[in-house]
């Protein structure tokens, strides 16, 4: 672990972030007191992949409601 002040970490900002990707910790001081402290982050989970769940949607589904089916939705609802 790395103890760089201000000024020096703003110069040389590229090589402490190498340093923090091959796992190093870097501290930025300011008048030689820590203040912050770099670390790497874990890299993100993958994506989540769309279409997990098994089963398909019927197509029916973007046919227009039938009268009943529409006075059903616009009921009001009742716990």
């Amino acid at each position: 672990m790395g103890q760089y002040n201000v000024q020096d970490a703003k110069t040389r900002f590229s090589e402490l972030l190498n340093l923090v990707q091959n796992g190093e910790e870097v501290v930025i001081a300011k008048a030689g007191k820590p203040v912050a402290r770099l670390v790497k982050i874990d890299p993100p989970p993958s994506q989540r992949r769309l279409g997990f769940l098994k089963g398909s949607v019927p197509d029916s589904v973007l046919e227009p409601m039938s009268g009943e089916e529409l006075d059903e939705w616009e009921k009001p609802l009742t716990s």
